[in-house]
């Protein structure tokens, strides 16, 4: 979605009201069910388009970097003003502390303004815009009261996953609305109006234009989430955003967080009205401080050796689980099949993968049966695996975005982690552009030659038997039908836009 100048085609950030809303009291238990919703800010009526430069007058766009002394005066989830229940729920959980993210987002979200955040993967982003939810629920659940849009169909399972485990005093409802499941099951679930609703936007846009009445489910919806905001406000989604966000009402809070930022959010944000605050804890792209980086630099053909290798070390080098990034979904299901060749255990995770085996295999990863996931980048956004020692990036990324995405799913809330990088003659410079965004250089890793290539027999042979199966179980027959599937979409997108 690009927006530029006048060009307006959705609200996303509501007007601001003129009164402030202050953070309720804390709550010693989750009150009973109370029929009326919580105030929140007056909002832009549903004529609106885009940003309205003519909204009343409100304080400027409130812009903060990283932490100070105020913020980190908030040394406990009490001191934020959250509900005693939630406190309790934080430290059943293990969250003992906010993290900066969370001190400067959840005040601001309680007094109903709309936040924006942008902080490093593994900071508790999820929890800075799900405690404030879940207090207002706390004061009276009814309806849809938050719907959540995630690029994703995995981090949208993940999601709904969190919100029940620190709603679960509230007994809280939440329906994950995404592609691959029975819809008609879903909109039935979404009927019935579950407190929060997880989605990708196609699945939900989907749903709204099959049955126009599940747009009523929205009607008092009072939170809006973009979890991987970059991600779902990119073209891709615009449609089903545009179907989306007609149904939603005009008093509402926005709520966008991801660990890098965009030129399409920095631009909305610029064209807000409202009273919106905004949290970067870094400017440009950033990993965590406890991730090393490093890198192989390895001829083409040499890739499933030096992989192998890599794996074959994770014993030696206390590595319990390692996740391995590849471009594309055949590259995912061959690895599969060259790992499965070669007697090691590993699950993939691709789109070309029906969904019921994707989150299968998914749950294999996280529960530890497997050491070893091969991803798309489908598997790069906001999944929260503590085991995962080690990223690969066996395809290199075309964009430093989508590294610092790849990289976050391990060296996660303050542990260490490793990723190597493979990279080939033609890498050479997308290596140095990464280098340059993120501002470290990468050290070679050592590899012994000798151990590299000692399986050669085996590996190759392997390869062998995993094109077989690609071609035998119809795999290569799947990859040319996404093709030409994708060039009959992009030709009507453009036949439609003429």
């Amino acid at each position: 979605m690009e927006v530029e100048g006048e060009a307006r085609p959705f609200l996303l950030f509501s007007k601001p009201s003129t009164r402030r809303t202050e953070p309720q009291p804390a709550q010693p238990q989750p009150p009973k069910p109370d029929p009326t919703p919580a105030v929140q800010p007056d909002a832009a009526s549903p004529g609106d388009s885009g940003f309205d430069s003519d909204a009343d007058p409100a304080p400027s766009l409130v812009t903060e970097h990283g932490d100070s002394c105020s913020a980190a005066a908030a040394a406990s989830f009490a001191d934020l003003g959250l509900s005693d229940w939630l406190v309790d729920v934080c430290g059943s959980l293990g969250m003992r502390r906010p993290t900066a993210v969370q001190r400067r987002c959840i005040p601001r979200a309680l007094a109903g303004e709309n936040v924006l955040g942008i902080a490093e993967t593994g900071s508790g982003k999820t929890a800075a815009f799900a405690l404030p939810i879940l207090h207002r629920l706390g004061e009276g659940p009814f309806g849809v009261a938050a719907l959540a849009l995630s690029p994703t169909r995995e981090l949208a399972a993940q999601l709904a996953e969190q919100f029940r485990a620190l709603g679960s005093p509230l007994g809280i409802r939440c329906l994950a609305a995404i592609g691959g499941f029975d819809p008609l099951g879903q909109a039935k679930g979404l009927a019935r109006r579950p407190h929060v609703v997880v989605a990708t936007p196609g699945r939900i846009a989907t749903l709204i234009k099959n049955d126009p009445d599940l747009a009523k489910v929205f009607a008092r919806t009072k939170f809006l989430v973009l979890d991987e905001a970059d991600r779902v406000v990119d073209s891709n989604f615009e449609e089903d955003l545009k179907v989306i966000f007609d149904c939603l009402p005009k008093k509402r809070q926005t709520f966008l967080f991801s660990a890098t930022m965009s030129e399409n959010l920095r631009s909305l944000l610029e064209l807000s009205g409202s009273k919106s605050y905004f949290y970067e804890a870094y400017e440009g792209f950033k990993t965590v401080e406890g991730l090393k980086q490093q890198y192989i630099h390895i001829p083409p053909d040499g890739k499933e050796l030096h992989l192998v290798y890599l794996l074959s070390k994770m014993k030696e080098d206390n590595i319990r689980s390692a996740i391995v990034f590849v471009s594309t979904c055949r590259a995912c299901q061959y690895l599969d099949f060259v790992l499965q060749e070669l007697g090691r255990p590993a699950v993939s995770l691709h789109s070309h993968k029906a969904q019921s085996l994707r989150l299968s295999a998914l749950h294999r990863f996280k529960s530890g049966q497997v050491p070893v996931l091969i991803s798309t980048d489908v598997g790069s956004r906001g999944l929260d695996i503590p085991t995962v020692d080690l990223v690969i990036n066996y395809d290199i990324p075309r964009f430093p975005r989508d590294y610092i995405h790849r990289v976050g799913r391990t060296a996660r809330a303050t542990r260490g982690g490793l990723s190597i990088s493979f990279v080939t003659q033609r890498d050479i410079c997308l290596l140095h552009e990464i280098e340059d965004d993120v501002g470290n250089r990468f050290d070679a890793y050592e590899c012994d030659d000798k151990e590299v290539t000692k399986d050669i027999t085996k590996v190759f042979k392997a390869r062998r038997l995993a094109n077989m199966r690609m071609v035998d179980e119809g795999h290569e027959d799947k990859v040319q039908d996404r093709r030409d599937q994708k060039k009959r979409d992009q030709a009507r997108k453009r036949k439609h836009e003429e």
